[in-house]
Formats: C-alpha cells, structure tokens, sequence
C-alpha cells in the first residue's frame, strides 16, 4: 500500500477529484485550505490580501499497482495547467488499523 499526497489549486478540485474516481479511490482525506508556495516558481496562495489564492490537499492510501496511472494522470493536470501549481508525493505504508 501506498500513501498519495496530493497539493493543489483548489481550480483543479473536480479532476483530482475524477483522478482519484477513475482508479476507484473510495478513502481519502480532505483539507479545503491550505497556503503554501511552489518550489518551481507561481505565485504564492497564503489566503492573503496579497495572496487571495489558496490550495486544497488529499491523502490517500491505495495499492501499490494504481499509483503510477494516479501519478501519470495528475502530472498532465500539471503540464496542462503551469501557472495553477500541483504537487502528488508518495510515501510507502509500513502498518495500518
């Protein structure tokens, strides 16, 4: 099992959302406002008055086969949508309850 972490633009909510669909991703956790800023350039999204913009985050907990097509369809998100900024880490599961 794996751990997918995913930061993003909350513009990209419904296709990460249809990311996670479309490998039948039934468990994740959600978190509607988180600030942060890009290590590969973009501007800021701090919920500021100089930076209004924010981001949304997901973790997830999938098989080890479905991580690659995740990966690979939320990493065209990114090439379609430069300016937007997404972010997917991967973490292995040592033991879960």
């Amino acid at each position: 099992m794996k751990s997918v972490f995913i930061a993003y633009d909350q513009a990209h909510q419904d296709n990460v959302m249809e990311a996670l669909e479309g490998i039948h991703a039934r468990g994740y956790s959600f978190f509607e406002q988180v600030g942060g800023r890009g290590t590969n350039g973009g501007e800021p999204h701090l919920g500021s008055h100089a930076w209004p913009s924010m981001n949304s985050a997901i973790i997830t907990v999938i098989e080890d086969e479905k991580v690659d097509r995740l990966l690979d369809e939320l990493h065209q998100l990114d090439v379609d949508n430069p300016l937007l900024g997404l972010r997917a880490f991967v973490w292995n599961i040592e033991k879960s309850i």
